[in-house]
Order: C-alpha cells, then structure tokens, then sequence
C-alpha cells in the first residue's frame, strides 16, 4: 500500500484549511544564450507563483511559466482566483475540483479577458497546481503517487471535461483509466529505470556552430540518444546547415528534432523539410502559428514520416480536441504550466490516448513537475515513454531540484509535485 493509500486509510485527511495564500513574481535572467529561439533572443525564465498556505504549516506551490514582462500580471490573477480558496480544506476542495475548477475559468468578468487563454488561463495554472501540490503534501506522497492510487472517478472528479465530450464522453475517459490498469505492473519497472529524457540544450538559437557541437559531444558523453536543434531563421539555409551539423556531430542513430517556434509560414516548413528529407528528422516542432490548425495538418500531410509536434502554446483542452480531431499534431507537447494546469493536462493526455497520439510535453517547469505527470501517462493509461525534455538552466532555483543519471529522469521520492523554488 502507497503512503497516500495508507494516509487515507488511516483517516490522515483530518480538516485543515487553507489559512492564506501568497504569489511571487519569480523572475530568472538565464543569459548567455541559453533559452534564446527564432522569436525569443533574450527570455527571462519566469514563473507566477502561488503559494496555498494551510494551518497545519504545509504550503502548496503552483506555477505558470512565462518569459518575463506580464508576470506581475498572471501573479494579480492569480490571487485573484487562489483568496477563494481561504477557509477550505484541500480534500475538499479536490474531492470536486472539476466543478471548482469550470467555476473559476467562467467567473463571470474575468473570463472576458481569456476565456481559457491568455494570462487569466495561466492564472488558473498557478492555483491549480498548487491545489495538487498541496494535496499531494497532504497525503504525505510524491505527485504521481498520488495520481496513480486515485480510483477512476476519484481522478474525474478532478477534471473538467467541458466542450469535450462530444469526442470523449464520462464514461469513454473512465474506460481509458479502467482499461490499462490491469497490466500497471508491467510498467511499473520504469519506478526503478527512470524516465528517458531528451536534451533540449543543444542547440539554442543564438548558439554559434561550434558551441553546438561541443554540445552534441557533451549530450551524447552523457547518454543521451534524442536531441533538439532550435530553427526558425528567416535564412533556412542557415538552419538547414546546422541541422546537418547536428546529425553529422551525433551520428545517424540518434533521434533528432527540430523547433522553429511558430515563425515558418506553411511554405518555409514545406521547403525546410524538403530540403532535410534525408536527415531523418523525429519532429518539426510548431512550425507554423499556434492557432492555425489546419495549417499543421497541411504540414503534417505534406512532410510525413517526420512528425508534427505542437502544444507549446495550445492553450486549452478544445484547441487540443480540434488538434487531435484534425490529425494535426503526431506528438502532443502539453504544458501544465501553460494550460489549466495538472487537472486541464490529464484531460489532454486521456483526448491524446483517445486519437493514440503519444505525449511528450513541452517543460516549462524544467521538467520538475512533468516528471510525475509522464509517469502517470505511462503507468496509468499506457502512454509509451518515449523520452521527457531536458533543460538544466533553472535546476539551482528549485529545492528539490530533477535529477538526470545517464540521460534518465531519477523517480521523485518526496511529497509534492517538486516546484518549491529556493
């Protein structure tokens, strides 16, 4: 039996109620290049914070993940949102958190800045992760732990499934959490193997060709076997030209993707994946504008086998249900601190089961809190684990830091959800 499970079973979820919350507006100048891509030269890595105090001294921590300016922004709506939380105990609160959850996303004036997009949205992501986090404390069990000893209707109760049941009703979701779990065993190995991880770091935009492929050395000294190269120039043939002294530097057997950050129109992607057709490239990653669904699919089509990836700035559950009905994305790359958070990346990930398209999230959080979720992904509903991306240049901010041993994710042992910053 789980820690979580012996917590419950012991009546350990006594009433205690959320006595305060704070924000911080936490804002990380990275320099050097680290970051940069096609749009973003110069990002300040920058979380909205929000801080669920309870009387028992247990603090949960909630992040959003922006690039610096506006910040302060998502921080106000942010407490906005989290004072309706003082007063409440969080088992109560998550025992209907989907409800919760649609009532704060359709507040009645607020919405009108979104709805379900924008810095409200990223709001909603800060409270509601640290709603998991604090739950999570609580129960006495890392994330995912928690996650996986839920029952099948104890997790629903989480999510809000609304504008989405036309493709994934109740009782289909029920299924997809119901079905795999009696082969849970067979995935569980991964709890001692470690999550695969892919390294992002490579080759950040204003990366000069040599420090890239001092990079790809390092990475592949390290283990690992998939690597990302950061496009997106208005020169294709610069990016061409790196792109080939990536794949020439890690060898033909790694798995290499690209990301042009949404600045290629439907032309430029068409003529950068002619012109790489024989790099055998994973992914093109949001190659076009981020609303533009039929777009990627155009994409999609044209430069298949190399998949499309796109979710970085998919901002809720019903542009990803248009995404997946579309076949306009092969690997959805939700982010839990850009949409709706924990509860809005479970509904994705079960509507990416649905249409069998893997789930590889795009880390905003430096992969401290979508570690548990990817194990949840596996373990729970049988998404493959093909690999989790890596980016290192925040790991002194947090307390309890990821830990990456021969290019895997070590398993978080602690309670939480891992984003309590220093």
């Amino acid at each position: 039996m789980s820690q979580a499970a012996r917590n419950s079973a012991t009546g350990a979820e006594t009433f205690t109620m959320i006595q305060n919350i704070t924000t911080r507006d936490a804002r990380f100048p990275i320099g050097s290049g680290h970051g940069s891509d096609a749009i973003h030269r110069d990002p300040v890595y920058s979380y909205a914070a929000t801080y669920l105090h309870d009387d028992s001294g247990l603090v949960g921590t909630g992040l959003a993940f922006t690039l610096g300016e506006g910040n302060d922004l998502v921080c106000k709506a942010a407490e906005f949102y989290a004072r309706q939380l003082v007063g409440r105990d969080i088992e109560e609160v998550m025992a209907r958190f989907g409800e919760f959850q649609r009532k704060l996303s359709d507040e009645q004036q607020f919405r009108w800045l979104g709805p379900h997009k924008g810095l409200v949205h990223l709001a909603l992501a800060s409270v509601t992760n640290a709603c998991w986090d604090l739950w999570a404390r609580k129960r006495g069990a890392p994330l995912w732990e928690l996650l996986l000893d839920l029952s099948a209707d104890e997790l629903l109760a989480t999510l809000d499934f609304s504008y989405v049941t036309d493709v994934l009703a109740l009782d289909a979701a029920r299924n997809l959490i119901e079905s795999p779990r009696a082969t849970r065993h067979l995935r569980e190995g991964i709890l001692e193997t470690g999550y695969p991880g892919y390294d992002t770091s490579i080759g950040w935009f204003n990366y000069s060709d040599e420090q890239v492929a001092a990079n790809v050395a390092k990475s592949a000294a390290e283990g690992f076997t998939a690597m990302k190269l950061k496009v997106g120039s208005q020169d294709i043939a610069r990016d061409v030209r790196r792109a080939r002294l990536v794949r020439q530097a890690a060898g033909d057997s790694v798995r290499l993707m690209v990301d042009a950050n949404q600045q290629w129109t439907i032309e430029q992607s068409l003529a950068f994946s002619e012109a790489t057709r024989d790099l055998n490239l994973f992914w093109l990653e949001e190659p076009t504008h981020p609303d533009d669904v039929i777009g990627h699919r155009t994409i999609a089509e044209a430069i298949a086998p190399v998949k499309v990836a796109a979710g970085e700035h998919v901002p809720n559950r019903i542009l990803f249900k248009n995404y997946l009905q579309a076949g306009a994305m092969a690997i959805c790359q939700v982010d839990a601190v850009r949409v709706a958070g924990v509860s809005e990346f479970l509904v994705i990930s079960l509507l990416a089961k649905k249409f069998g398209v893997p789930v590889i999230p795009h880390v905003g959080d430096m992969g401290q809190l979508h570690q548990h979720l990817v194990l949840f992904n596996h373990i729970a509903l049988d998404h493959e684990a093909i690999f989790l991306e890596h980016i290192p240049h925040l790991q002194d901010r947090f307390t309890e830091p990821v830990q990456i041993i021969g290019a895997r994710y070590i398993i978080p042992r602690l309670p939480g959800s891992s984003c309590e910053l220093k």
